[in-house]
């Protein structure tokens, strides 16, 4: 058997009145992460841990910044094209592991409906889908709520 693991990270700065997407759903909250796309910084880091396993740059180089296509672009499409050339590849997913970074809103609430999503898209069982949070206790921009960071990490196994 051949196991590949990746690691993602991803910041996103956030601003009062916008959107906030995470982990594929809307979390109702007064700011949202600024961002090309919808800012989903959780998806944006499973997409690296899932690129980065089989050697095959980051998020920016398959849907650069400066590309107007993705301008506004749902993340979990993204995702789904990550997980297409995973698949492309001859490879599976195990499982994904993350963590969020963010001191508010309080994301457990919504970690099942997130965990759901994201198992979907990536044809896994919730439980192969973890999702934890923590906060840095007011200290630094994630602190101060200027901004909020995920980092994932990915098994994948060479299909049989």
């Amino acid at each position: 058997m051949s196991f590949r693991i990746g690691q993602g990270i991803d910041f996103h700065r956030l601003e009062e009145g916008r959107e906030f997407w995470l982990g594929g759903i809307l979390i109702p909250h007064h700011k949202g992460a600024v961002g090309h796309s919808d800012a989903d910084v959780l998806l944006h880091a499973i997409c690296d841990a899932l690129l980065g396993a089989l050697g095959l740059g980051d998020i920016g180089v398959h849907f650069p910044d400066t590309d107007p296509q993705y301008k506004g672009a749902d993340s979990k499409e993204l995702l789904k094209h990550c997980y297409q050339l995973i698949r492309e590849r001859g490879y599976t997913i195990v499982n994904v592991d993350s963590t969020l970074l963010l001191e508010t809103p309080k994301i457990k609430p919504h970690v099942p409906k997130m965990q759901e999503t994201i198992a979907a898209i990536l044809e896994l069982t919730v439980n192969d889908v973890s999702i934890k949070a923590t906060t840095t206790e007011t200290m630094s921009f994630v602190g101060r709520e200027e901004g909020v960071v995920a980092t994932a990490n990915a098994l994948l196994q060479k299909a049989k």
